[in-house]
């Protein structure tokens, strides 16, 4: 195992994927610099300008010349920048990517990954902080992951690049620093669709992904304090989603907050919420609940975009209220 940041795993999966396979190669602003956050650093060096291709300031452009190389036999990994970004380029990913191998009877296909980093970070403000990761979850045709753990953005990048379908791929901004052990095998990758127990209890399942991971982490260690055992399931994988390991988690507790920090209103935690409520109301001791950002534009000013963070304190408080 290597430590190593959730930025630089990134970086370390690209490169191995893009030595194993001479059809991967990356396109975007700024990704011949090493990209906006330093994920692609040194990767011009090593695979030159026609791998890893600098493109002009137009998502729309860069989405439709990687939905054509992928569809004529290349994998582009797609970067966006932000996630706000990427709705330049909504057209070419969601009517153009996610439909092609549908509407051609599988004749064709458009294997890519799109990156678009999600969620606030240093006063990024309304057009760089969105996490929209249900917009893509609705659209029939997408995988839609969303790592939380280093390891994981090396294993699931990995996967998404080998994956024959359209993948949006998610990375949190304020996760790059953050530092973890990493398997040193270079062919272990993370499989699609299935979750990762982070940490078992008895009393209540968080079900999480992405940034909101650590929240849940913290949130977690301040209830044992209060004699609260709590059950961690980081979803990672969106769509497909691990309707097992959330069943099998609420069966055991009775109990399930989902924390997330998109938007609370119709964002993907109300799916959740409503297949458990659905499919197992009758193991619940409380009723599902959910923490999200309200539905107002991100701030620019620190403490007003504190206002919008899905807090350690807002989970205990669910705690107390569901008289654990």
């Amino acid at each position: 195992m290597t430590v190593m940041s959730y930025k630089e795993a990134s970086r370390v999966a690209l490169a191995e994927e893009m030595r194993r396979d001479p059809t991967v190669w990356a396109l975007g602003e700024d990704v011949g610099d090493g990209g906006v956050f330093g994920q692609y650093s040194g990767l011009r060096d090593e695979f030159g300008p026609a791998r890893i291709v600098s493109t002009p300031i137009s998502e729309a452009t860069i989405m439709g010349a990687a939905v054509g190389a992928a569809m004529v036999g290349t994998r582009p990994v797609v970067e966006l920048r932000f996630s706000d970004f990427a709705l330049c380029a909504v057209d070419e990913m969601v009517n153009q990517a996610a439909k092609a191998r549908y509407m051609f009877g599988g004749q064709t296909r458009a294997p890519l990954v799109i990156r678009q980093p999600i969620g606030m970070w240093r006063s990024s403000a309304a057009q760089h902080s969105q996490s929209l990761e249900s917009w893509y979850v609705h659209v029939p045709g997408f995988v839609v992951l969303a790592p939380g753990t280093p390891a994981d953005n090396r294993g699931l990048l990995k996967s998404a690049i080998r994956c024959d379908d359209p993948v949006i791929y998610m990375e949190h901004k304020d996760s790059w620093e953050v530092e973890d052990e990493v398997s040193d095998d270079g062919e272990e990758t993370v499989p699609i669709g299935v979750a990762r127990k982070d940490r078992s209890g008895d009393d209540l399942t968080i079900v999480t992904w992405s940034g909101a991971l650590q929240v849940a982490r913290q949130a977690a260690d301040a209830a044992v304090g209060k004699g609260v055992s709590v059950e961690i399931i980081d979803l990672r994988s969106l769509w497909p989603w691990d309707q097992d390991a959330v069943f099998a988690a609420v069966k055991k507790t009775g109990r399930l907050l989902i924390v997330h920090e998109a938007v609370k209103v119709c964002g993907f935690g109300a799916e959740i919420s409503a297949t458990v409520t659905e499919t197992m109301s009758d193991k619940l001791k409380f009723p599902v609940r959910r923490l999200g950002a309200p539905r107002i534009p991100i701030p620019y000013a620190p403490p007003l975009e504190d206002l919008c963070r899905v807090r350690v304190a807002d989970v205990m408080n669910i705690v107390e209220e569901m008289g654990i």
